[in-house]
């Protein structure tokens, strides 16, 4: 696979970079697509909060089962490789939401869509990286743009589509439209595996390997996947909320991930100059705070519009942690760092959807998405326990100092009143 890798031309570096934002773009548009039907999806089989809940963990099962696979495949045979392969499974994936008539099958059919899912997820996270080391400046945040953007245009589609089409039909023109974008990326993106740098990161990792920052890469991954909850949440219950909540119709129910993910899209592509100007950390913490305020705000308003301003503001704060995140771990730990920083991250993305519906089903919508806010405090704290490659706890601020009390005529004046009471 190698040999047949290293025959490809190796794409120019624009190329590259415009065939990995479309890879992110599919992503999205697919992920964008199926979040738009949920609510369709559900109605088609009968499933409830908890029985949706228990489709959705089925989802993050197969997707989380797949990730550390193939960032091992990806090491071995080449990410651009491995990505095209996924992007191609990922089309045909698409399909099987719709399929679906029963709970049961909509169980087995998420099992395989999130397999796919976390393949590209991956994938393109590993050749993003690739991109950003040839570049020699921050890159990913812009990528991750593509995939919201992509995200975007799958809701306003899926959104206007729930209207006239039924799920099924709907989820085969994205898979044919997904089909003809990945045509395009493939010889690209095989391509990029016949870069120089990419053949010598195999012995790179070896020399690496005893050395990599495990934990810096776990709480990597522990602040991706803090603020991916708040993505997986309001990507799949989102509208639900909207809708079941707050009365919205159909196309206000679909707005509210349009509008997060355009939010998203827009802080992304802005990443790169708001990390050279106030820098990551502040970025990190402030984002992430940022998310915790737009939470509260979705959840406690009885206003469609202030609500869908809520699922903005929550996107824009979100925006760059996740990208930053995989970035730092694919600078500690390359490809390995990559796929162990993902697989934890996306187990806040992928998790966080069955979670809010076993909360839901006994605490209510609103209660189970206030958890978004909580989790991206949880995501500030975690960033101020990175100190480069190590982990340490945030420093609490300095207690003022007490004045030195004297007490010696304090005693002095004790033991003339022990002299007193015994005469």
């Amino acid at each position: 696979m190698r040999t047949a890798a290293g025959r490809a031309p190796l794409p120019s570096l624009g190329r590259l970079r415009t065939a990995v934002c479309a890879l992110f773009a599919l992503d999205g548009f697919v992920f964008g697509s199926w979040a738009a039907r949920v609510p369709g999806v559900s109605a088609q089989v009968g499933a409830d909060h908890t029985a949706l809940g228990i489709a959705l963990l089925c989802l993050s099962v197969g997707a989380l089962a797949c990730m550390q696979l193939t960032g091992a495949l990806a090491a071995r045979l080449g990410a651009g490789l491995v990505a095209s392969l996924a992007a191609i499974a990922l089309c045909v994936g698409a399909v099987l939401p719709g399929l679906a008539t029963s709970v049961a099958g909509l169980c087995a059919a998420l099992l395989a869509f999130g397999a796919v899912t976390g393949m590209v997820n991956v994938a393109a996270n590993s050749v993003g990286v690739q991109v950003e080391a040839r570049a020699g400046r921050p890159l990913l945040s812009g990528m991750h743009a593509a995939f919201s953007f992509g995200g975007l245009g799958g809701a306003l589609l899926g959104g206007a589509a729930a209207s006239f089409l039924d799920v099924l039909p709907h989820f085969v023109v994205v898979a044919g439209l997904g089909l003809l974008v990945t045509a395009w990326v493939v010889p690209v993106l095989v391509g990029a595996d016949a870069d120089p740098a990419v053949a010598r990161q195999p012995v790179v990792r070896r020399a690496a390997a005893a050395s990599r920052p495990t934990a810096a890469l776990v709480v990597l991954g522990a602040i991706a996947g803090a603020t991916a909850y708040g993505e997986g949440a309001l990507t799949d219950w989102g509208a639900l909320h909207l809708r079941e909540d707050l009365a919205a119709s159909p196309v206000l129910g679909a707005a509210g991930y349009a509008g997060f993910a355009l939010t998203m899209a827009l802080g992304r592509l802005a990443g790169g100059t708001l990390v050279t100007r106030i820098g990551e950390r502040r970025l990190l913490v402030g984002g992430s705070l940022l998310a915790a305020v737009g939470a509260l705000v979705v959840v406690t308003t009885s206003s469609v519009p202030v609500a869908l301003a809520g699922f903005g503001v929550v996107g824009l704060g979100l925006a760059n942690v996740f990208p930053l995140a995989i970035a730092r771990a694919g600078a500690l730990g390359g490809a390995s760092g990559i796929a162990l920083s993902t697989t934890v991250g996306y187990t806040g993305l992928l998790g966080g959807p069955p979670v809010i519906g076993f909360l839901a089903s006994h605490a209510g919508l609103p209660v189970a998405l206030g958890t978004v806010a909580l989790l991206a405090l949880v995501a500030a704290v975690l960033v101020l326990c990175l100190d480069g490659a190590r982990v340490r706890l945030p420093a609490l601020p300095a207690l003022p100092a007490l004045p030195v009390l004297d007490l010696a005529p304090v005693h002095r004046a004790a033991g003339d009143l022990r002299l007193l009471a015994v005469s």
